[in-house]
């Protein structure tokens, strides 16, 4: 069951005091990375909900990224709908596509769960490249970001819209958190330890494997649409398989079954990727070797091993902390 600790709670709260000391200092440039982080992120605490807790590694979430983001570009240009009621209506869809992937791909394991992911991931990349009423390999332009000026606030403003994207992070990470810690997050681990005693006690499988994917996918969906209302444009490269591979990348080098590692592998991946590439092309080579390092070092991703090193420091200190407290009741004897 997923515990937010100490050590993680603090770790949330740095991340946010940087986060907003970044919106408020950094320049266009700045905000454009940050905004790309704050929705990497999302994306990549979706795909740990499934990988990390329930160990359903999916290849199919960077389509439902690009199902949310086609979802909420074409209730807005096609139909002319509230962009707000687009936004719902995206989550919704992409919830019930994430449920459907979840029943059907419940009872596989392993590589055949990986490859029946991937088999419906790259349909969806299929349907949205060749289909004329979606643009077809051109994609949509013109996605237009909702209309908050009844706030006050203008989202055409980067600063303004990197807020809204750390606003509804902060909101996706809380909900996560919520649902790991509940019952159905308590079922989800046990099904990933020892699928054959739960179902022994009952518990019908395939159901808590359809739902945590279809919250794991109105998550992605919502990623998806703040890509789209982002650049205010989508391709379908949006839904490639190599999107799913990136977030996966990412889960792994930032801390797998930690919810919090996942936002530190963002972090680092955007940083790597703008940082290195101003330097070399080849920053994809860069961003393996760290991957090699940590997987070969046996820590869980960079959050998991400062993790573990603070929990060795700490238990380390409590023999000598309770070896001091006895001496002092012995002296008070």
């Amino acid at each position: 069951m997923f515990r937010l600790t100490p050590v993680r709670s603090g770790a949330l709260g740095l991340l946010a005091a940087l986060g907003l000391y970044a919106a408020f200092s950094a320049e266009y440039f700045g905000l454009e990375i940050l905004t790309e982080i704050a929705i990497l992120s999302m994306l990549v605490i979706a795909l740990d909900m499934v990988a990390g807790f329930g160990g359903m590694v999916s290849l199919c979430h960077g389509a439902l990224l690009g199902i949310g983001a086609y979802a909420y570009a074409g209730l807005t240009t096609m139909t002319g709908a509230d962009p707000f009621l687009a936004l719902l209506g995206a989550v919704v869809l992409t919830g019930i596509a994430g449920f459907l992937v979840g029943a059907v791909c419940a009872g596989s394991q392993g590589i055949y769960f990986i490859m029946v992911t991937l088999a419906f991931g790259q349909m969806a990349y299929a349907f949205f490249f060749e289909s004329a009423a979606f643009g077809g390999d051109d994609g949509i332009a013109g996605v237009p970001r909702l209309d908050l000026s009844g706030l006050g606030v203008d989202l055409g403003d980067s600063r303004s819209f990197v807020l809204f994207c750390m606003i509804l992070l902060a909101l996706v990470t809380l909900f996560a958190a919520h649902i790991l810690r509940s019952g159905l997050g308590r079922t989800l681990v046990g099904l990933k330890t020892n699928e054959q005693r739960m179902r022994a006690l009952g518990v019908r499988s395939w159901r808590a494997k359809a739902y945590t994917f279809g919250i794991s996918g109105m998550i992605a969906g919502l990623a998806g649409v703040l890509a789209a209302q982002h650049t205010m444009y989508i391709s379908p490269g949006l839904l490639n398989w190599t999107v799913s591979g990136e977030a996966l990348v990412v889960v792994i080098l930032g801390g797998l079954g930690t919810l919090v590692g996942p936002l530190v592998g963002a972090t680092a991946f955007v940083l790597i990727k703008h940082e290195v590439s101003a330097l070399t092309p080849y920053w994809h080579l860069v961003t393996g070797v760290i991957l090699i390092a940590v997987v070969m070092s046996g820590a869980n991703g960079i959050f998991g091993f400062f993790e573990a090193q603070l929990e060795r420091l700490r238990n380390r200190s409590k023999p000598a902390v309770e070896g001091k407290l006895k001496q002092g009741s012995v002296h008070d004897a």
